[in-house]
């Protein structure tokens, strides 16, 4: 069994499924929120969420990355498995090598969209500014490296956008809840900014 393949399978479902919950999470978070957070790293996720697509740009060459890598090192030696398994059957090598590879193939993308895919995307769903401040340092860093890369797709993707009419926004507005609404007027009070009546 190719051990150091499986340990990449498990490294690459958890980095493709980190990259999926940064997406989510700075699209989701709610800045108002996030601002009340008094730590470092939630003054990054901020940040994050106001460059909305730079981050959207990174988060999709992190999964674009993760995807690949998953693909490229993940199915053969998964398939590898089967084929010593299939081995008993009275077939080809090149039919049981083919057998091995579909179900290689089903696998891997199970494992990818549930692990990699649909549990990120529904714990950030679920809790998105504990997650946006809990990615923010290791996406920013992630940022610092591929800064140069991430900057070019940023800028192909705003300029497709303007081709079609569309104007990059780089912040969502959000409408407020009760909640926001409570928080933002607790803070009035705290500052001296809202008195009570």
């Amino acid at each position: 069994m190719n051990w150091p393949a499986f340990l990449w399978l498990v490294l690459l479902l958890l980095a493709n499924g980190f990259f999926v919950a940064a997406e989510f999470a700075y699209i989701t978070a709610r800045r108002n929120v996030l601002e009340q957070v008094p730590r470092r790293s939630a003054q990054i996720a901020v940040g994050l969420n106001k460059n909305l697509t730079l981050s959207l740009a990174a988060a999709q060459l992190g999964i674009t990355m993760a995807s690949l890598l998953l693909g490229a090192v993940a199915e053969p030696a998964v398939a590898s498995i089967f084929e010593l398994g299939l081995g008993f059957l009275p077939l080809s090598e090149n039919v049981i090598h083919g057998i091995s590879l579909v179900i290689a193939l089903l696998i891997v993308v199970f494992l990818h969209m549930v692990v990699g895919e649909m549990a990120p995307k529904n714990i950030t769903i679920s809790a998105p500014e504990r997650t946006a401040v809990l990615l923010a340092m290791p996406f920013r860093g992630f940022i610092l490296v591929f800064r140069p890369l991430i900057g070019l797709l940023n800028a192909s993707a705003n300029g497709v956008l303007r081709l079609f009419g569309v104007r990059p926004t780089d912040a969502l507005e959000v409408g407020h809840s009760a909640e926001d609404l409570a928080v933002i007027i607790g803070t009035g009070k705290k500052e001296g900014v809202i008195e009570d009546f």
